[in-house]
C-alpha cells in the first residue's frame, strides 16, 4: 500500500520557511523602524545618539591609533575593554527597558525551542548602536596592539569575541533578573541610574588625580595584568601576547573568552527556560502574610516614635514616601550621596574645606522644594484637610520636621567626617553652624516655592517634571538656590569676617548662631508659605495633577 505524497503547497511552505534567526533580526529592525515613526522627538533622539556614537567611536579609534607602539598601549586597551564589559553587565540592571523589543517574557506563549531561541536572540541583539560602538572600540584596541602576522590573526578572532561576550553577558544578566527588573525594586534601580553615573564620574575624577600623582598609566600595569585574564579583556590581551611571541598565552586567553561565551549562553538559556516554564509565584501566598505583618509591626513601630495628631500622621506619610515611592527615594538617595561625595572626595584630594559640608545641607534642603508635587493627583485628599491657615501651617511644619529628622544628624555626620579627614577639628563648630544656617534658608525658600511654584512629578518614566512645567521647575530650584544664598548672607558674612580678621578662635560662635538663625528662617518660611497654600489649593492641585 503506497502512501499518498504530501501536497505540493505543504512541501513548498516547509522548504521556504525562513529560519528563526532571520525572523528575529527582521523583527528587531521592523520594531526599531516603527518605533522611530511614533514621534519626531524619538527620531531626533535616535539620530542624535547615532551621530554622537559615530563621533565618539571615531575619536576612540584615532586615540587607539596614536597609542600604537606606545609602551602603555596594552594597559590602556585591556583596562578599557574591561570597563566596557562591566558597563554591558550593569546596564540591564539600571536601564531595564533599554531594549524592550527583545523582552523574553513576551515570548512565553510561543512554541519555541530553547537553543534556536537563544541563537536567534543573540544574533538579533547584535543589531543596534551599542554593539556597533563596541565593535568599533574593539577594532581600535586591536589596531593599537596587533603586530606581526600572528597578532593580526589573533586580532581577527579577538574582535568578534569581545562583542559577542559583551552582548551575551548583558542578555544573560537581563534574563536572570527579568522578574526583579519588572518589579518595583527594578524600577527603583532604573531611577537610580543617574546616581550611579554621578558617583562613577566622581570616582573617575578621583582616580585620575590619584593616577597623576602615582606616576602615570604605568602604575596600572598590575591591574591590567589581572584584568587581562578576565573575558573579554583576555581576548584583547591575547593580541599583545601573540605580537610578543607568547603563542601559548595568547591561545589560552582566547580560549578563556570562547569558554566565557559558551558559559554565558548556557546561563542565558537556563534562565529563559526557567522564565518560560515556571510560574511566578514568588508573591502568592506570602503577600497577605507579609502585608499583615507590615501593618501590624512596622507601621505601629514607626507611629510610636512620632508625635501624635496631624504632625505625626503627616511625618509618617512623608517618611513612607521616601521608602516606597521610586521618584522620592531616588531624590533622597541622590541628595544623600552627592552631599557626602563632594566634601569627602575634595577632602581626600587635599583641596577641600570644612565648609564644603554645606553641600550636604544644601542638597537635602532642596528636597523641601515642591513638597506637594510628590503627592500628584492624590493631593486632593490632603486638600480636604486644609480648611484654615493653621491647617496649612501644620501640614508644612510636619513635612519640614520629617525632612529635618534625617537632614540634621546627616549634616552633622558629614561635617564631622570632613573635619576628621582634613584634621580641622577646631573649625568643626563653625562649619556645622554655617551648614545649619544654609539648611534653614533652604527650608524657608523651599516652603515658599512649594506654595508658589508647584509642579507635577510623573510616576512613570525617567522625567521628573511633567511636560510644559520645565520652566516652573527651573525657576523654583535655581531661583530658590540664589535666594537661599542671600538669606544665608549674615552667617556667611560673619564667617568670612572671622577668617579675614584672624579671629579664628571665635569660630565656635557660628554654631549657636547658625542653629538659631536656621531655625528662625525655617519658622519664618513656614509662616510666610502657609497663607499662600491655603489660598492656592485649587491651583496647586491642578499643577501637581498634570503628570
Amino acid at each position: 500500500m503506497t502512501t499518498a505524497p504530501a501536497p505540493a503547497t505543504a512541501r513548498t511552505a516547509t522548504a521556504s520557511a525562513p529560519s528563526l534567526t532571520s525572523v528575529f533580526v527582521r523583527l528587531k529592525l521592523s520594531l526599531l523602524k516603527n518605533g522611530l515613526k511614533q514621534s519626531g522627538g524619538r527620531t531626533a533622539a535616535y539620530v542624535t545618539s547615532i551621530v554622537l556614537s559615530v563621533l565618539f567611536a571615531a575619536g576612540m579609534i584615532l586615540g587607539f591609533l596614536l597609542l600604537r607602539g606606545h609602551t602603555d598601549a596594552a594597559v590602556v586597551t585591556v583596562l578599557l575593554t574591561g570597563v566596557i564589559a562591566l558597563s554591558w553587565a550593569v546596564m540591564p540592571l539600571f536601564v531595564p527597558s533599554g531594549d524592550e523589543t527583545l523582552d523574553p517574557s513576551r515570548l512565553v506563549m510561543l512554541p519555541l525551542r530553547p537553543q534556536p531561541l537563544v541563537r536567534a536572540l543573540l544574533t538579533a541583539s547584535l543589531v543596534g548602536v551599542g554593539p556597533v560602538l563596541t565593535l568599533c572600540l574593539a577594532v581600535g584596541a586591536a589596531l593599537a596592539l596587533a603586530h606581526g602576522a600572528a597578532g593580526v590573526v589573533v586580532a581577527v578572532l579577538a574582535v568578534p569575541l569581545v562583542v559577542v561576550v559583551c552582548v551575551a553577558l548583558s542578555r544573560a544578566v537581563a534574563a536572570a533578573n527579568v522578574r526583579l527588573l519588572s518589579s518595583r525594586k527594578g524600577r527603583d534601580l532604573a531611577v537610580l541610574s543617574g546616581l550611579v553615573i554621578a558617583v562613577g564620574m566622581q570616582l573617575v575624577n578621583f582616580g585620575a588625580q590619584r593616577l597623576g600623582r602615582a606616576g602615570g598609566v604605568s602604575s596600572l600595569e598590575p591591574a591590567a595584568q589581572a584584568v587581562g585574564w578576565l573575558p573579554p579583556a583576555s581576548a584583547i590581551s591575547a593580541i599583545d601576547a601573540a605580537g610578543d611571541g607568547d603563542y601559548a598565552v595568547a591561545a589560552a586567553k582566547l580560549l578563556l573568552s570562547a569558554v566565557a561565551v559558551v558559559l554565558l549562553v548556557q546561563w542565558w538559556q537556563r534562565s529563559l527556560v526557567r522564565l518560560m516554564v515556571e510560574p511566578d509565584g514568588s508573591t502568592i501566598g506570602a503577600a497577605s502574610d507579609a502585608g499583615a505583618k507590615d501593618a501590624s509591626s512596622s507601621s505601629g513601630r514607626l507611629g510610636r516614635l512620632l508625635p501624635g495628631g496631624r504632625t505625626g500622621t503627616v511625618m509618617e506619610r512623608s517618611l513612607r514616601y521616601i521608602w516606597r515611592d521610586p521618584k522620592t527615594k531616588a531624590a533622597w538617595v541622590t541628595s544623600l550621596a552627592i552631599g557626602l561625595i563632594v566634601p569627602i572626595f575634595n577632602a581626600l584630594q587635599g583641596t577641600g574645606s570644612i565648609y564644603f559640608a554645606c553641600f550636604a545641607s544644601g542638597m537635602l534642603g532642596m528636597l523641601m522644594y515642591n513638597q506637594f508635587g510628590q503627592d500628584t493627583s492624590a493631593f486632593w485628599m490632603v486638600m480636604q484637610t486644609l480648611a484654615t491657615k493653621a491647617d496649612a501651617y501644620a501640614e508644612l511644619r510636619a513635612r519640614a520636621l520629617a525632612l529635618l529628622v534625617v537632614t540634621v544628624p546627616y549634616t552633622a555626620v558629614v561635617t564631622t567626617v570632613t573635619a576628621g579627614i582634613l584634621g580641622q577639628w577646631d573649625r568643626l563648630p563653625g562649619g556645622l553652624g554655617v551648614a545649619y544656617a544654609v539648611l534653614g534658608a533652604m527650608m524657608a525658600i523651599g516652603a515658599v516655592a512649594s506654595a508658589r511654584f508647584p509642579y507635577s512629578i510623573p510616576q512613570e518614566g525617567y522625567k521628573n517634571v511633567a511636560p510644559g512645567q520645565g520652566g516652573i521647575a527651573w525657576i523654583s530650584i535655581f531661583g530658590g538656590m540664589l535666594a537661599a544664598v542671600v538669606l544665608s548672607a549674615p552667617v556667611l558674612g560673619l564667617m568670612i569676617f572671622l577668617h579675614v580678621a584672624d579671629h579664628q578662635s571665635q569660630l565656635w560662635t557660628l554654631l549657636p548662631l547658625g542653629v538659631l538663625y536656621g531655625a528662625l528662617m525655617t519658622w519664618a518660611g513656614l509662616k510666610l508659605a502657609a497663607p499662600r497654600v491655603a489660598k492656592r489649593l485649587p491651583e496647586i492641585l491642578a499643577a501637581v495633577s498634570k503628570g
